[in-house]
């Protein structure tokens, strides 16, 4: 039993059970807080770490749509859970074709992780000596103005809420003890998911939710409606609000079961991507309709930038970079699994 795992036994016998999202929290609060968990050597691969392709796009995503602002000046480049750093060390590669945002940008990184910080310092220093990013707790801490945000496989990690259907009620899925002393899921009273669930979920079945995705969603949209801006959220989950148990651990590039070795583990749920784009809509934000990973990543010219990138390269190097920028775009493999979610300021046309 881990010292975590020690702990939250230790909670849910003097208080009872928990719910799904505070041994979520406590989990990746560990987790993220000990370790840089990407790359061979981790748990998990995202896709700034398969093709430097996915970060310049999406810079010059932001580029271009700077511009469509009319270039408020200067502007908050914002991104929510870094990483390694990998991603925004992309995206300041491709705003270098347009000098003046490039000169006046502001890095503002949304990050908790000791570790992660010192990891994305580290990789902007060497690639980008010029700038000096700013780290947050939380977007809330990052000042207001105009802003270009970007978050990559952030809102799957935030602590979600679990709910069963038991005929016409519902009840919270919780984590309590088992008869031997471990963790274990149970169920709590009858209760009311904060979002309305699908009316047809079969009786059994599973209804997910994540109150602090939509809480950040709101953030998003109230900066977005206050000043210039437009944003960008790529994950992977689903278009339409649905039940399903979409709770899963990863580690060492496996699954694992979910309630062990808490803190051990990444832990992830699918975006409800309808939820999202409602969020936003709700406080002022004009929301695109969402796109496929792949398809979002062609039109906006992933399949020009390898060509060019190809150019002088031996055949070894060439399949590399091949088999990156296929591992982005097939719907196979992240292409159609992730999905892109983009807002504007209220003023301004859907992206």
């Amino acid at each position: 039993m881990t010292p975590l795992e020690r702990q939250l036994a230790g909670e849910i016998r003097a208080s009872g059970p928990i719910g799904v999202d505070r041994f979520m929290a406590a989990a990746l609060g560990h987790y993220y807080g000990t370790r840089d968990p990407l790359g061979a050597g981790g748990d998990f691969t995202t896709a700034p770490e398969v093709s430097q392709v996915f970060g310049e796009i999406l810079g010059l995503w932001s580029a271009d749509q700077w511009q469509r602002l009319d270039g408020p000046l200067p502007v908050r480049l914002v991104e929510l859970g870094p990483g390694r750093g990998t991603l925004m060390a992309d995206m300041l590669r491709a705003l270098r074709v347009v000098p003046a945002l490039r000169q006046a940008v502001e890095i503002h990184l949304v990050e908790t992780s000791p570790a992660l910080r010192a990891r994305q310092a580290a990789t902007l220093a060497g690639s980008h000596p010029d700038v000096t990013p700013h780290w947050h707790d939380a977007l809330a801490d990052v000042p207001e103005g105009p802003m270009l945000l970007v978050a990559n496989e952030f809102f799957d990690a935030l602590p979600i809420r679990q709910w069963r259907r038991a005929g016409e009620t519902w009840r919270e899925r919780l984590v309590g003890l088992d008869a031997a002393g471990q963790l274990a899921f149970t169920l709590g009273p009858e209760g009311h998911p904060p979002i309305p669930p699908p009316n047809d979920a079969p009786d059994g079945a599973l209804f997910e939710t994540c109150e602090p995705a939509l809480a950040v969603a709101r953030e998003i949209g109230r900066r977005l409606s206050r000043a210039p801006g437009a944003a960008l959220l790529i994950d992977y989950g689903h278009g339409r609000t649905a039940a399903g148990d979409t709770l899963q651990a990863v580690k060492g590039h496996a699954f694992a079961p979910v309630l062990a070795e808490p803190g051990e583990a990444d832990l992830t749920a699918h975006v409800d991507f309808d939820a999202l784009g409602q969020a936003l809509a709700a406080v002022g934000a004009n929301v695109a309709p969402l796109a496929p990973q792949g398809q979002f990543l062609i039109d906006h010219g992933a399949n020009l930038r390898l060509d060019a990138l190809l150019r002088g390269k031996d055949e070894d190097a060439a399949l590399v970079l091949k088999a990156g920028v296929r591992r982005l775009l097939d719907p196979m493999e992240m292409g159609r699994l992730f999905k892109v979610l983009a807002a504007t300021s209220p003023e301004r046309s859907p992206p």
